[in-house]
């Protein structure tokens, strides 16, 4: 399922329902067919998506050495948090900075 956030101030940013799932519930935000996010919510979630992508960051990077990189090679390339995140992120502060009646809504088909 694929879940469509529409910003008053940017254009439309489309996440699988999973990633989006993880994204908000990172921000407290139940994940409903509907929501939204006001001009006072954006600064704090985008602060708080940055120190969770930070931790996602250094849980999957921490410890691994040049051997364990090495045995990796050969297999897909893994898309992280903070990947997935950024254009959300960038979403985030940019409408947040754009005036009192800025917005953030997200539809999908359902909950998810």
């Amino acid at each position: 399922m694929i879940v469509t956030f529409t910003s008053s101030e940017t254009g439309e940013l489309l996440m699988f329902a999973e990633t989006a799932r993880t994204i908000l519930q990172a921000l407290g935000k139940e994940t409903t067919a509907r929501g939204a996010f006001t001009q006072g919510e954006m600064a704090s979630a985008a602060a708080a998506l940055r120190q969770a992508v930070a931790r996602a960051a250094a849980e999957e990077g921490g410890g691994k050495d040049e051997e364990e990189e090495e045995k990796g090679a050969g297999k897909e390339p893994v898309i992280t948090l903070g990947q997935r995140a950024w254009p959300f992120i960038e979403m985030l502060e940019r409408t947040g900075r754009s005036g009192p009646k800025a917005h953030i809504v997200w539809q999908a088909a359902a909950d998810f």
